[in-house]
């Protein structure tokens, strides 16, 4: 069953649903980790306390910020699923993790490079192609937009958590033409080359 969602690139108009969204699913990151410079424990902090990080997605919105680019699934007017697409150069936390640091697939030129550093549906709707609907719209985005390449870095397990989809599910990718270019278990780098 497929669930009729429409997807449209995150604006200001979307603090309200995204922020329901986030607290629905538990997610009191609000997709502000990749941008967070402090440590682990003043992580576990900031989320516990939840506000600040719903403050910083509520801003990054209303200033268009990178922290914040992405798609929203809508389904009337509640968000039930959100993407975030940045470019490479804007996420660098990601890259400069112990698994992703120097990798070779990593080197040369990484312009026009874009991270898919997100993927959140809530929990009802699932495997109703509100995932699907999501990463369409971005891989549209990116190739109207100048991009050469989308990277995902899904988790490979047979029985995937919640935490394991956070970043997408690999078989997703997969369907849509992402080519593995690192095969370390259980932390693939998928990337998908856009025709220039």
């Amino acid at each position: 069953m497929r669930l009729e969602v429409l997807v449209e690139r995150a604006g200001s108009q979307h603090q309200g649903p995204l922020a329901a969204l986030f607290k629905e699913t538990h997610s009191g990151c609000y997709c502000q980790f990749w941008h967070f410079s402090g440590d682990k424990n003043d992580w576990q902090l900031r989320c516990a306390e939840g506000e600040g990080n719903c403050a910083q997605m509520r801003s990054s919105l209303e200033t268009d910020s990178a922290h914040m680019h992405g798609f929203v699934a809508l389904s009337g007017d509640r968000a039930v699923g959100w993407l975030k697409l940045s470019a490479a150069t804007e996420i660098d936390k990601l890259y400069e993790q112990r698994l992703y640091r120097g990798l070779p697939c990593f080197t040369g030129d990484r312009a026009g490079i874009y991270t898919i550093g997100c993927m959140l549906v809530a929990s009802d709707v699932r495997r109703q192609g509100v995932a699907r609907g999501l990463l369409q719209a971005a891989i549209t985005w990116a190739q109207m937009n100048g991009a050469r390449a989308i990277e995902a870095f899904p988790r490979r397990v047979d029985q995937p958590h919640d935490s394991d989809l956070w970043l997408g599910p690999l078989g997703l990718f997969e369907e849509f033409g992402f080519q593995m270019v690192h095969a370390f278990e259980p932390y693939p780098v998928l990337r998908l080359r856009l025709a220039q």
